[in-house]
């Protein structure tokens, strides 16, 4: 008999609520804080820089489920259900007892997860009458689910691409000029954090908290403008469970449930996206799920960093997040995993983490590298640099469960494909790759700056 390989959800059996994990977590997130007296902030506060609906949703702690809009729906079922899809020929040369499955996210027109929250963020926008969105950039995945999404609501976007990124990957800036968004290289000299973090170092390469200080200036600086986020906030992890909700309906599908729930880890939409679902089977249903977040070696933050009130961007503009961060000061190597280069993790998982829950893996970009091609090279996709590092854990996995003799499920999130991240291929193929580490001393130092609560 043929083996099923992949699993699909007909349009009517996608999902049409998201899972809001914060109403079951035993010990609920910390709030986030005011930068400047400390104190928690609500939803009033924090809509001074989102939009009204995404500020609730991030303090929503009362409610599990939280209805998609129809409106939001009619523009998931462009690209939803993605497939669940399991890796024979990766099973087979790993040689391997356990059967490994991967929900595809890389096959949206989009090309990544992102898009998910990009959707419903500008359409809360759009309905509360805002003309402008403002957003920052590693990779530009997020950055090109923005500019679609604002153009879909006929919304003005403002990108803020990671310098060193935007040199890296210079189709991704394309792309989000295409859909008519402005994009600008960060650190830039056209907001005040900028020209401060330029001065202070002028061959700054750029990270992911210096891009959000950029955006967020201009939007708190604009009429009519408001900031929208990729990834760390609770309400855009929110709205990326419809990855893990699909997931969970597929699982069934294929008869079976996952031992190891894996996704790499950036600020953490795709992880807990995949992963909040299936957790809360482990709350209450006595499941015994392993959740794995793969990070770069070369950011640490789950593995090394330590749990911390800190600013979510390298200005201070942000409210002050309780997260496991390196330091809002934290300079990241020059990875070619964009979207992975940020120095904190997000306020949900984070609390996860601390309460044993859940567990991070570092890896070093050589090994993510290597296991891409052994991905691209059995299951015919060529995936990111960011998702290289769930598939490196996910074989990681493989091979234990091979030394061990058992049977595990395995499932990791495919966030994205990496048909723009050719450089990335070419570098490792050549030779020019290497792996950077952070001493202990390095470490330490950079989160001296993390504020005193």
């Amino acid at each position: 008999m043929a083996h099923q390989k992949r699993f699909l959800l007909s349009e009517k059996d996608i999902p049409t609520q998201w899972y809001n994990i914060q109403a079951d977590m035993p010990n609920k997130p910390l709030a986030p804080l005011n930068p400047a007296t400390h104190e928690p902030m609500g939803v009033d506060d924090l809509a001074k820089i989102f939009s009204k609906e995404c500020s609730k949703q991030e303090l929503d702690t009362e409610h599990a489920w939280i209805d998609i809009p129809e409106e939001v729906m009619d523009m998931y079922k462009y690209y939803r259900s993605t497939p669940l899809v399991r890796a024979y020929a990766l099973e087979k040369a790993l040689d391997t007892p356990a059967h490994i499955y991967f929900k595809n996210e890389s096959v949206n027109p989009l090309g990544s997860h992102k898009v998910n929250s990009a959707i419903p963020q500008c359409y809360y926008c759009k309905k509360e009458g805002v003309t402008n969105v403002t957003t920052e950039t590693g990779a530009g995945q997020w950055g090109a689910a923005l500019s679609y999404a604002a153009k879909v609501y006929g919304l003005e976007a403002a990108v803020y691409q990671v310098k060193i990124s935007m040199q890296q990957k210079p189709y991704r800036s394309l792309i989000m000029r295409t859909f008519g968004a402005m994009v600008e290289g960060s650190p830039s000299m056209s907001t005040r954090a900028g020209k401060d973090i330029v001065t202070r170092d002028p061959t700054h390469p750029g990270s992911l908290g210096t891009a959000i200080s950029e955006a967020i200036e201009l939007a708190t600086t604009t009429p009519n403008c408001k900031y929208t986020l990729g990834s760390v906030m609770n309400h855009v992890t929110l709205h990326q469970t419809i990855i893990g909700l699909e997931a969970e309906k597929q699982m069934e599908m294929a008869g079976e449930y996952p031992d190891k729930v894996i996704a790499c880890f950036g600020g953490g939409s795709n992880f807990g996206g995949i992963a909040f679902p299936f957790m809360r089977h482990n709350f209450f249903n006595d499941k015994k799920t392993e959740f794995i977040a793969a990070e770069p070696n070369s950011c640490p933050k789950l593995t090394r960093g330590k749990f911390e009130y800190d600013f979510g961007d390298e200005a201070g503009y942000t409210p002050l997040l309780p997260m496991f961060t390196l330091g809002h000061d934290f300079k990241p190597a020059n990875i070619h995993a964009g979207g992975l280069r940020y120095h904190g993790a997000g306020v949900i998982v984070s609390q996860l983490i601390k309460d044993g829950y859940m567990h991070g893996v570092d890896i070093p970009q050589l090994d993510t590298f290597e296991a891409g091609i052994l991905f691209s090279r059995t299951e015919g996709i060529i995936p990111a640099p960011e998702s290289c590092h769930a598939i490196a854990a996910a074989i990681r996995e493989a091979k234990k469960a091979k030394e061990e003799g058992k049977q595990q499920v395995i499932l990791f999130n495919l966030s994205g494909h990496g048909l723009i991240d050719m450089t990335a291929y070419d570098n490792y193929i050549n030779g020019d790759l290497r792996n950077y580490t952070l001493s202990d001393e390095e470490i330490a130092k950079n989160l001296e700056t993390v504020p005193q609560i």
